[in-house]
């Protein structure tokens, strides 16, 4: 394979990371790779962030900043691809951060053609340890019906994805987000990456899956939206749904409808977890009532899906039977888990 030469536009949508901002853009700034350009995307956040931001676009003239009323990490996102002058694109979150190699390593894997996607590992940062994270598909390349049947048909509606639907930790020529902007739901916060790649992973033509690739940093920021209760959770999941269904059938993909619907269980098990992470006494009701809407109830009973993650079968069982003794249970279990 000829080797590319390509120019990457980093795009980094920042929002109040003011701790872990300087670390993610310098690690950028430091790649072994020189044909990229940085542009940072300040969604109008309220501490020293922007100002940061302003500092490395004086400091360095690889760097563009973008300051724009708040909209939201998609809005922000596709800011940044508005502003791109690259064919290809690297989403990275301002808390996290890359290897020195990162960006040589995947333009290696490029083939040059319209609509690749050339993806690595992660590592998760955690307060207390590393985990090191490998995608859920073979190393290797995916094109025609390999992709199709082996990546596109397994995208959602599986506990386990194939790839990851994390902006991060991927290199996508640009094409594959043209027209997109119809599928994306700016309100959303829960699933927000899911909705801008799915339909961009549906347009891909060529899928790299790179072994033993772990070149991006993830921080878990202890106390974020992980640990914290969101009381409008069900209605983001609900949005998101409704975005990844319409997606599904104009991209038509394989096995469109029965994946939603089984997308849509795995969903409701944040739903489950965030409502036992509810302050007060009054989670039970809540819980009772989310779980016995017949709609939900119906879709429960009529979705077979595969559960085998011992949290999750735990998460599960109180979405089928939400009675009071288990659901106490299952509140104590998750705030022992929480404190670890």
């Amino acid at each position: 394979m000829k080797k590319l030469n390509p120019l990457i536009s980093v795009i980094v949508p920042v929002y109040n990371k003011e701790t872990y901002l300087r670390e993610c853009v310098d690690s950028i700034l430091e790649q072994t790779f020189r044909r990229f350009e940085v542009i940072l995307v300040d969604d109008e956040s309220t501490d020293k962030s922007g100002a940061i931001c302003d500092e490395f676009g004086r400091a360095d003239v690889r760097v563009r900043v973008i300051h724009q009323k708040n909209g939201g990490p998609t809005a922000a996102c596709a800011a940044g691809m508005k502003a791109a002058t690259a064919g290809y694109y690297m989403f990275v979150d301002s808390d996290d951060y890359l290897e020195p190699e990162t960006l040589k390593q995947m333009a290696e894997r490029l083939a040059g053609v319209p609509g690749e996607i050339v993806c690595c590992d992660h590592v998760v940062e955690k307060q207390h340890g590393t985990e090191w994270v490998k995608s859920g598909a073979t190393p290797g390349i995916y094109e025609g019906d390999k992709l199709r049947e082996q990546i596109k048909a397994r995208l959602i509606g599986e506990e386990k994805k194939v790839i990851p639907l994390s902006r991060c930790m991927k290199l996508c020529e640009k094409s594959l987000f043209e027209g997109n902007e119809t599928y994306y739901d700016y309100r959303l916060r829960f699933g927000d990456d899911t909705n801008l790649m799915y339909p961009a992973l549906l347009a891909s033509s060529r899928v790299v899956i790179m072994k033993d690739a772990f070149f991006y940093h993830y921080r878990y920021v202890e106390g974020s939206l992980v640990h914290a209760y969101d009381k409008d959770l069900l209605v983001g999941v609900e949005r998101l749904m409704e975005a990844l269904k319409r997606t599904a059938e104009e991209k038509k993909a394989p096995d469109a409808m029965d994946a939603v619907a089984r997308e849509h269980c795995y969903m409701l098990l944040y739903v489950m977890k965030n409502e036992l992470r509810a302050p007060g006494k009054d989670y039970r009701r809540r819980i009772q009532s989310i779980f016995g809407d017949e709609k939900i109830k119906a879709m429960l009973q009529n979705t077979p899906v595969a559960v085998t993650e011992r949290s999750n079968q735990l998460l599960y069982m109180g979405m089928m039977y939400p009675g009071g003794v288990l659901l106490r249970v299952l509140r104590l279990i998750l705030r022992v888990y929480d404190r670890r």
